[in-house]
């Protein structure tokens, strides 16, 4: 895994990004098992940008911060290990997987193969995130839960959302690849 050092500062930045826009969303926001946050369109956009593994290393850093108990996380306790026993954890936890995974399905920076990617990584996210959610509330908090009622919680408020994230990030995406320059390379 070679990432260059203008990688890394971007990857720095992304994780940055991140770490800010969450403390500024949950200031303004009620708390909720699940928050409506802005981390999938940074993680979406960071995808877009990086490759595959400085789009992974991002989002691992921003875990890992809040892991280590920098309270970075959208609900309370905001950070530290305890956190991995919150049933939005799941979702966080997809981060790195998902931005890999959608970085490594573009092929050339342009806007259907930001979007198509896009949609690739939110449903990566959903398939860890909903399946967490539904173990932590069952066998860990003891709720009486079934798939229906995880779908209501953490999926049906906030999939709507999370295409209008796609469509944005992968426009900024496509201005910022255009203004900069910056060119996929495909790696056989």
């Amino acid at each position: 895994m070679k990432i260059s050092t203008r990688e890394m500062v971007w990857a720095a930045m992304f994780t940055a990004l991140l770490c800010v826009l969450t403390i500024l969303v949950r200031m303004v926001q009620p708390v909720i098992i699940i928050p409506f946050s802005l981390q999938p369109l940074v993680m979406l956009l960071a995808a877009c940008l990086l490759s595959p593994s400085a789009a992974f290393l991002s989002m691992l850093a921003y875990l890992c911060l809040g892991l280590i108990g920098l309270p970075v996380f959208s609900v309370p306790p905001y950070g530290g290990p305890a956190y991995v026993l919150l049933p939005s954890f799941g979702f966080l936890l997809a981060f790195p997987f998902a931005a890999w995974l959608q970085s490594k399905l573009i092929r050339k920076h342009n806007l259907p193969n930001f979007i198509l990617a896009g949609i690739a990584g939110v449903v990566f996210f959903y398939l860890l995130g909903l399946p967490y959610m539904y173990l932590i509330l069952k066998f860990y908090l003891g709720h009486t839960v079934d798939v229906m009622q995880v779908l209501k919680i953490g999926f049906l408020p906030f999939i709507v959302f999370d295409f209008l994230k796609i469509i944005l990030a992968s426009l900024i995406a496509a201005q910022l690849s255009r203004r900069l320059d910056l060119k996929r390379e495909v790696v056989s």
